[in-house]
């Protein structure tokens, strides 16, 4: 998710924790990782002992830190919603995003190439699942909790927004957009830029989508716990898309991505796309602060069914 609120970087006192980078192309292919030495170390921010404080006692906390959303993943609990202005909602899954991988995640991760990039990782449960396989893999979100959760469990994350710059850019083998994170932004094709030139020259994105639907929307939400008032308060207000695979695949294709496949496992979409990496003249997202929100405020429908459905779509409130 993306919102207009400014990433604060972290502060230039405490513990370093070096990110994985992909090595630089050698002409093969490969999950093997190894230090750029003209890359910066990152920070990994949390909560826990060994962690970079991320909000000094007396500060106004940071977006994305005090928020329903970080209550939730601190918690693993729901329930939590997005909500656009006319009070339409959404429910979001959120003990399943603070669970283990499950069957239909582990056959998506099967199909990664090389180094993996989750953007938009949320509490982190792909990149520790990549992490228990031996996998080299990062995981970035702007949610300060989201990051501390995926880092305690085993993963490597960066509390980072996709549209600032990112460790290995051109050099990642697989770019992950899982849980409806194609609508961080709210422009697919602007986001579609971005990840081409983040992933090398052939690089594979994967992105789950709205399962059953032809949706393709841009609207404006904020996430709200199941006590928010009618008036909407809860989480800052972003900018989100909704994108069935119909839709995606039109983004895509005018966009030059190559379809590679697509499937549907309980019902829950996904598609796989290759990179032709030939936009090197979009380089207005390497320099921006503007920030996502919050990972994983997925699209998908809670049903467990093998076959497309529109799932379940939102209750009026």
């Amino acid at each position: 998710m993306s919102t207009a609120h400014e990433v604060t970087p972290p502060p230039a006192t405490g513990p370093l924790v070096s990110a994985p980078v992909p090595a630089a192309a050698s002409g093969t292919r490969g999950p093997a990782l190894s230090p750029v030495p003209d890359l910066p170390q990152d920070r990994v921010l949390g909560n826990g002992p060994g962690y970079a404080s991320p909000v000094p006692v007396g500060s106004v906390p940071r977006p994305w830190s005090a928020d329903p959303y970080s209550d939730a993943v601190r918690t693993g609990r729901g329930p939590l919603f997005l909500r656009r202005p006319d009070g339409w909602l959404l429910p979001l899954e959120v003990e399943r995003w603070c669970g283990r991988a499950d069957a239909v995640d582990r056959e998506m991760l099967g199909l990664c190439e090389g180094a993996v990039l989750d953007v938009g990782c949320g509490p982190g449960r792909l990149v520790v699942e990549l992490a228990a396989l031996g996998r080299p893999a990062l995981g970035i979100d702007v949610s300060e909790a989201a990051v501390a959760r995926t880092v305690r469990l085993g993963g490597q994350a960066l509390r980072r927004s996709v549209f600032q710059p990112v460790p290995g850019e051109g050099r990642w083998d697989t770019v992950l957009l899982i849980d409806g994170n194609i609508g961080i932004g709210g422009d697919p094709a602007a986001l579609l830029r971005r990840v081409s030139r983040l992933l090398s020259a052939g690089g594979l994105l994967i992105a789950e989508t709205v399962a059953g639907v032809d949706v393709d929307e841009c609207v404006s939400v904020r996430i709200v716990p199941a006590t928010a008032g009618v008036d909407g308060s809860g989480g800052p207000v972003f900018p989100w898309a909704r994108l069935g695979t119909p839709a995606l695949l039109r983004h895509a294709t005018r966009a030059g991505w190559l379809p590679e496949s697509q499937w549907t496992a309980e019902g829950r979409s996904f598609v796989a796309l290759r990179n032709r990496g030939d936009f090197s003249d979009f380089s207005d997202f390497s320099t921006s602060n503007t920030a996502e929100p919050a990972n994983s405020t997925a699209v998908i429908s809670s049903q467990r069914d093998r076959n497309l459905s529109p799932g379940r779509r939102v209750a009026d409130r």
